[in-house]
């Protein structure tokens, strides 16, 4: 339910409440039995505490909102801050994995396929950024496999990848 929808229907559950009660004071003015005056008394508060329910939901939400806005500010900033610092070597990374490439000679098709491949896009992702089929993205991705002589996409970022990361002592 977005914002606008609660504010209408609290204030219907408003409007209804103090209906309600306008209608209590006149009832007891006019001698109107108990139970009538309880269940109207009773409508009352349950629209009353609908509108403290709803408002209540309405302002938990913007509070958790600007929570995720703070924590996605602070994981952007993160990103930023460590792309900048990493920047030289995934540079460096880049070039010894296009120099490979060139070694298997790939063509450029195939590089930027085996690119895509290690960025962990899917073959109908590639296909649609690169704007072919499926099915070239699947051929071109098995040449690369053949011309480097591994068996799949887990092999191709093993390749390059492996050695990044150090064993655990």
């Amino acid at each position: 339910m977005n914002k606008k929808e609660r504010i209408i229907i609290a204030m219907i559950l408003l409007v209804i409440s103090v209906m309600t009660l306008v209608d209590l004071i006149t009832d007891s003015r006019e001698g109107v039995s108990w139970w009538h005056t309880s269940v109207e008394g009773g409508i009352a508060v349950a629209a009353l505490f609908g509108v403290f329910l709803l408002m209540r939901g309405t302002f938990k939400l913007k509070r958790t909102l600007k929570d995720e806005r703070e924590f996605s500010a602070k994981l952007q900033e993160e990103a930023t801050v460590w792309k900048e610092h990493s920047k030289k070597y995934l540079e460096g990374l880049s070039q010894s994995i296009d120099l490979q490439l060139n070694k298997w000679k790939l063509t450029k098709s195939e590089k930027e396929v085996a690119f895509l491949l290690l960025k962990g896009f899917s073959l109908k992702e590639i296909a649609d950024i690169r704007e072919t089929t499926e099915k070239t993205a699947r051929t071109q991705s098995t040449a690369v496999y053949a011309k480097a002589e591994i068996s799949g996409r887990s092999q191709l970022a093993a390749f390059f990848l492996e050695d990044l990361l150090l064993p655990q002592e």
